[in-house]
C-alpha cells in the first residue's frame, strides 16, 4: 500500500523496523525542488532501480523480480510526485508495504537490498535535536508546519487534517458561513470577524467548537502522537482561549503565536516561532551540558569512541550526542564492543556512529544528533553512562 509522507515519525520508524518478509528494499537520494536541477532527478532514481534490480537477479527469477520492482515503476511513471519534490527523497518497499517518505534534508544515493530495510538515514533525521510543529489556525483554514533550528515548512498533504471547516463537518454543518471575512495582516491584528445576531451566531459558534474539536484530534493523532514534537498554536488571539479548552493535545506548548499566520511568509513565521523556542532550547542545551560535565568529571561520561562503544553494548549508555556532520567509515565488530575502521570508498556508506547511535536506541538510551558545535568535544561524539 502506497503512503506518501513529507517526514518520517517515530511509528513509521517502529513499523519499518518489524520484523518483514524478504526481500526489503531500500532507496535513499537526494532531490531537488526546482529546475533545472530537478530535471535530473528521475533519471538518478531510475539508475537506482536497476541497481537494486541487479542485486535481485543473483537470488530471485525474472518474474519475482519485475513484482519486487512494480512499485518503483509506478512511482517513476508519477509525474507530478516528481514535481513536487524537496531535498530528499526514501522508499521503502516489501511485502504488503511500499512508504516513500519526502525530506527536507538531503540525504547519500543508497540502493539495498537485504533481509531488513536499511533505517539508519531515517533515524538520524528523527533524533536531530530542535524539531517543532507549528499549527495554524483560524474559523475556516488549516495548516500543519514542520521546522527545526533554521528551516520552516508546510506539511503538505497534512495526513488526516482537515483543511476547512467545511472538510472537517460536511453535511453537518450548521452555519453556511458565507458571512465570515478575514482581516488583518500580518502583525497579528483582528483577523476575522463574523457577521450575523442571535440564533445564526449560536450555531455557528457550536460549529467553530465542533471544527477546532476536529482539528485538535487529527493532529494529535496524525501528528504529534507518531513525531513527539512540541506543537506550537500560531492563531489570532481571539482563538488561542477556546482551542486550548477543548484541546486534548499533551505537545501543545503553552506559549504560541498572537496573530494570523496565513497573511505572512513562512520564513516570518519560522522567526516568530524561534524567538519563542531559541530562550527554552538554550536553557535545554545548557542543562544538557551541564550535567554531561559533571559526569565526565566523575568519571560517567566519556567522548572516546572505543569507551563509548563498549558501554553501549553493555547497556550502560543513558545518552548520546553525535555532530550532525561527522561521519566514520566503519562498523561494530561482534558483541564485545569492538569496530574496525573502512576505506570512506570502499565502506559501501556504512557510518560507525550511525550505527552506535542505533545501537544505543536499541538499548533504551537517548540518542541525540546536534550540530556540531554543540556537541561538548572535539570527537563528534558524547555520552553519559547509567553506571
Amino acid at each position: 500500500m502506497l503512503q506518501i509522507r513529507s517526514s518520517p515519525t517515530i511509528e513509521s520508524l517502529a513499523e519499518l523496523t518489524a520484523p518483514h518478509q524478504p526481500p526489503c528494499l531500500s532507496l535513499y537520494q537526494p532531490t531537488h525542488r526546482h529546475g533545472p536541477e530537478n530535471k535530473q532527478d528521475l533519471i538518478r532514481f531510475r539508475n537506482l532501480v536497476r541497481i537494486m534490480e541487479s542485486s535481485l537477479r543473483q537470488k530471485y527469477s525474472e518474474p519475482e523480480t519485475k513484482h519486487f520492482l512494480e512499485p518503483f515503476e509506478a512511482l517513476g511513471l508519477d509525474r507530478a510526485f516528481w514535481n513536487q519534490t524537496l531535498d530528499g527523497l526514501v522508499v521503502f518497499s516489501g511485502a504488503g508495504l511500499f512508504r516513500v517518505f519526502r525530506l527536507r534534508r538531503p540525504v547519500a544515493e543508497l540502493a539495498i537490498v537485504a533481509g531488513s530495510f536499511h533505517v539508519k538515514p531515517l533515524r538520524r533525521i528523527l533524533q536531530f535535536v530542535g524539531r517543532y510543529q507549528i499549527l495554524g489556525l483560524s474559523l475556516t483554514e488549516i495548516k500543519l508546519f514542520e521546522g527545526d533550528l533554521g528551516t520552516l515548512e508546510e506539511i503538505e498533504p497534512a495526513l488526516g487534517v482537515p483543511r476547512t471547516i467545511t472538510d472537517a463537518l460536511g453535511a453537518e454543518l450548521n452555519e453556511p458561513h458565507q458571512t465570515v471575512a478575514s482581516y488583518g495582516g500580518a502583525k497579528g491584528g483582528s483577523g476575522e470577524a463574523r457577521h450575523g445576531q442571535g440564533g445564526k451566531k449560536d450555531e455557528a459558534d457550536k460549529d467553530t467548537q465542533r471544527f477546532f474539536r476536529a482539528v485538535d484530534r487529527a493532529v494529535l493523532e496524525h501528528h504529534s502522537r507518531p513525531s513527539g514534537l512540541p506543537l506550537l498554536l500560531a492563531a489570532l488571539p481571539e482563538h488561542h482561549h477556546l482551542f486550548r479548552n477543548i484541546s486534548h493535545n499533551s505537545f501543545l506548548m503553552k506559549d504560541g503565536l498572537n496573530l494570523n499566520p496565513f497573511v505572512m511568509a513562512v520564513s516570518e513565521l519560522r522567526e516568530r516561532a524561534w524567538a519563542i523556542l531559541e530562550p527554552q532550547h538554550q536553557a535545554w542545551l545548557s542543562t544538557l551540558l551541564g550535567e554531561y560535565k559533571k559526569a565526565h568529571s566523575h568519571g560517567f561520561g566519556s567522548d572516546d569512541l572505543g569507551k563509548v562503544l563498549k558501554g553501549a553494548v553493555s547497556g550502560r549508555v543513558s545518552m548520546l550526542m553525535i555532530a550532525s556532520d561527522r561521519e566514520i567509515a566503519g562498523r561494530i565488530v561482534g558483541d564485545a564492543g569492538s569496530y574496525e575502521l573502512a576505506d570512506t570508498n570502499k565502506s559501501g556508506g556504512n557510518d560507525l556512529l550511525d550505527d552506535l547511535g542505533e545501537l544505543v536506541d536499541k538499548m533504551g538510551g537517548k540518542v541525540l544528533v546536534m550540530p556540531a558545535d554543540q556537541v561538548p568535544s572535539k570527537t563528534g561524539l558524547a555520552a553519559t553512562f547509567r553506571y
